[in-house]
């Protein structure tokens, strides 16, 4: 069974930089897919960025791109998304999510983790 657990939010004037970490365990090969979300209140929860194990290739929302970077660890055990130039649009709850096979649904989420950008 994978679990993921979030950390890393906090608060952070705009055109500030935050780190978000996801430890992850229980993917049972390397063939799945980590990803974050974002959700504010009233609102769907939006894909933010996706890597793939197996390669480490990664995708990114148009509204993050270049602003946002996903990661993993060499263990592949901790994911990473580095948030810089951050903006007050920005503020939502973060959710790491993992999809094994991949491609395919997102299966596994973490409780999510607080960000909020004032500006």
């Amino acid at each position: 069974q994978v679990q993921l657990v979030d950390t890393g939010g906090g608060s952070v004037q705009a055109g500030g930089s935050l780190r978000l970490s996801c430890a992850a365990s229980g993917f049972s090969n390397s063939r799945y897919c980590m990803g974050w979300f974002r959700q504010v209140p009233g609102k769907e929860r939006e894909w933010v960025a996706t890597i793939r194990a197996d390669g480490g290739g990664t995708d990114y929302a148009d509204s993050v791109k270049g602003r946002f970077t996903i990661s993993q660890d060499n263990t592949k055990s901790t994911l990473y998304l580095q948030m810089n130039s951050l903006k007050p649009e920005d503020t939502a709850m973060y959710y790491c999510a993992g999809a094994q096979p991949c491609p395919g649904p997102w299966n596994a989420w973490g409780q999510g983790t607080q960000v909020t950008v004032s500006s």
